[in-house]
């Protein structure tokens, strides 16, 4: 069913008690005060939920969602989280009071979050004397000029909810309004934000949002971000009405199996499985209000996106500080991991005095560690304006030769895996991308980078494979690529386990070749869980002294590593997809126990080898946990 509605949200802003809540009330019939201490002291605490449904003027159905926010100003932190999930925005100004600082400060949160539709009403019109009426009208038309809301632009109604004098016209405008929205874009993948978790009898955990991207149904799991918490969809429904299907755009409440409610809080995400994950880093560009004061290097903010609000530290790209009513682009450290995209909306409010400071939008949520921050900047700037297919091909290019898996696209950027397959098939047409597997892109300078460094280290004699590819320090997967590719086009010459020039004479294989080719093979084979050195030698014959010399020349052309002080040898391809593996979870932690549900190991093989992942940086120990880098 959901499929042919359409679904838009509104959310309401203005100052307290100007008539956000009644307004609500009179359009949809719903109170959205749904706390005592709300009914109790006669404003909006936390934010409230209500719908209108009409019919579109082509006679489809059309469903409004409204987020009411409160007004008060030690409530923006609610205010925020509302107001960040919605499509459109109905600034609610009283003919009593006029323009007040509330107005002022949600109208501007609304265009630091890139809200650029919207209705003015001016309420309680039947309060008022004609002449005041026009007075506040003429005022609010000043405030508003040069805005997203302005008259040239947007309509600006007297309204009544106590005696319904405009309403009616105020529906007309909300229609007309929602069929301007845009959906959200079909190329992402699933996120809903969540703004509230509550405890429904007989059905258990109920979480609600508004879903930001993509489409949910009942029965497919789902993950919690932070934390990668699998989830199941046990029921749906959209403003009290049971759903088996929603798409972006709609309010949905969902039943969730498999946590308890008091592992979930608002500020979390639900995305699909192994695809996006929260992160604490962000490079963004930032806007300052033109009343704001300066932004210095390792200031502390107050950072909001969607549902979600944090501490955050300020690094700025060059250190001399941002001046009000200018943009730059800033480094943001995150006290709490927040899941987030490319292009992703947030505001920042100073700590003290509380107020709304400025905002902008998230140009890389997986900034590469120890990257030069001239380097850094440069990219940002190619960045910012560059085309969807650009910013991909961006995003490969800077992985060098390490190359970029589809999986990890994903996750940086939030787009679905389609695509991401047809956004990069003209650069592949073109070759400026290579498809390395159905997994991997490379760059053709990347590509052009790894030949040569194959090529330049190739010996008369031949060099050993596993020795070259060490040296190179390529992953598996190109590597091989290249090799084979070189191969191909006779720019080298395999001679079994050696890598030649095309012109090198054959080698005879020597007896201690053969033997550490023995030795590498049953540890490759072996995998992490790999065995003893008396084990190999036994089955292989050989006397401790013989073992343990071959054992050297095998560490020494890091054919095999090291673990720990216990002995324990592993070939260097089983580490290089453990590696790969566990970056995957980026953003994730990780305890001893969750590492040995992902490997199958015994806890005498993880111990060495989440040492082995610190040291590489992999992983960050902090106490039992590890964070994925």
């Amino acid at each position: 069913m959901t499929g042919s509605v359409k679904s838009v949200v509104i959310g309401t802003a203005g100052h307290i008690d100007h008539g956000k809540t009644t307004l609500v009330r009179a359009l949809t019939g719903v109170d959205t005060d749904r706390l005592p201490e709300e009914k109790r002291r006669g404003i909006t605490i936390d934010l409230g939920f209500a719908s209108m449904d009409a019919l579109a003027p082509d006679q489809n159905p059309l469903r409004i969602s409204f987020v009411d926010v409160p007004g008060h100003k030690l409530f923006i932190r609610n205010m925020l989280a509302g107001a960040g999930c919605t499509d459109a925005v109905l600034l609610v100004i009283s003919a009593e009071e006029g323009v007040k600082p509330q107005t002022e400060e949600h109208l501007a949160i609304c265009s630091l979050l890139g809200i650029h539709r919207g209705l003015t009403v001016i309420t309680k019109a039947d309060a008022v004397s004609p002449s005041r009426l026009e007075e506040v009208y003429s005022a609010v038309r000043t405030f508003l000029s040069g805005t997203f809301l302005d008259v040239d632009h947007a309509r600006i109604l007297p309204v009544s909810a106590r005696t319904g004098q405009g309403l009616d016209e105020l529906r007309g405008e909300l229609i007309s309004l929602a069929m301007k929205t845009v959906a959200n874009n079909p190329d992402h993948l699933p996120r809903l934000p969540l703004d509230r978790a509550f405890v429904m009898k007989g059905f258990g955990t109920v979480v609600t949002g508004t879903l930001f991207s993509g489409e949910l149904h009942v029965g497919e799991t789902l993950a919690l971000e932070p934390g990668n918490r699998v989830v199941r969809i046990r029921g749906m429904q959209t403003h009290g009405r049971t759903e088996e299907h929603v798409r972006s755009g709609s309010r949905v409440a969902l039943n969730l199996a498999g946590i308890d409610v008091s592992e979930v809080n608002r500020g979390q995400t639900l995305v699909a499985p192994e695809t996006l994950a929260a992160v604490t880093t962000i490079d963004v560009e930032a806007s300052l209000l033109p009343a704001s004061s300066n932004l210095r290097h390792r200031s502390r903010v107050h950072f909001h996106a969607f549902t979600s609000d944090t501490l955050a530290t300020v690094s700025l790209y060059g250190y001399n500080a941002v001046e009000p009513g200018t943009d730059r682009f800033i480094r943001l450290r995150l006290d709490k991991p927040v899941a987030l995209i490319p292009g992703d909306r947030f505001v920042l409010r100073q700590c003290s005095p509380a107020a709304t400071i400025g905002g902008g939008f998230v140009l890389d949520a997986y900034p590469l560690a120890n990257l030069r921050k001239a380097r850094c900047l440069s990219w940002l700037e190619a960045l910012k304006d560059a085309s969807i297919e650009e910013q991909l091909f961006l995003r490969v290019g800077r992985r060098g030769t390490t190359g970029f898996t589809v999986r990890e696209l994903m996750a940086e950027t939030g787009m679905t895996r389609e695509a991401i397959y047809r956004t990069t098939e003209p650069l592949v047409s073109s070759k400026r991308l290579l498809r390395v597997t159905d997994g991997t892109l490379l760059t053709s300078e990347a590509f052009a980078a790894a030949i040569e460094s194959i090529v330049s280290r190739l010996k008369s004699a031949g060099i050993n494979r596993s020795a070259l590819k060490g040296q190179t320090a390529l992953n598996t997967e190109i590597f091989d690529f290249v090799i084979e590719y070189l191969t191909c086009e006779k720019r080298l010459r395999l001679q079994g386990e050696r890598v030649a020039s095309p012109g090198a004479e054959p080698e005879i294989a020597d007896e201690d070749l053969k033997l550490r080719t023995a030795i590498a093979s049953i540890y490759e084979v072996a995998g992490l869980a790999a065995p003893a050195t008396s084990e190999v030698a036994v089955s292989l014959g050989l006397g401790d002294a013989d073992m343990r010399r071959l054992m050297t020349l095998l560490l020494r052309d890091k054919i095999l590593v090291k673990m720990g002080l216990n002995a324990l040898y592993i070939h260097h391809s089983a580490l290089e997809q453990l590696r790969t593996r566990i970056s995957e979870l980026h953003g994730h932690t990780i305890d001893v126990a969750r590492f040995k549900q992902i490997t199958g190991l015994s806890r005498k093989y993880a111990i060495p080898l989440l040492e082995y992942l610190d040291r590489e940086r992999i992983t960050r120990k902090d106490k039992d946990q590890r964070l994925v880098l």
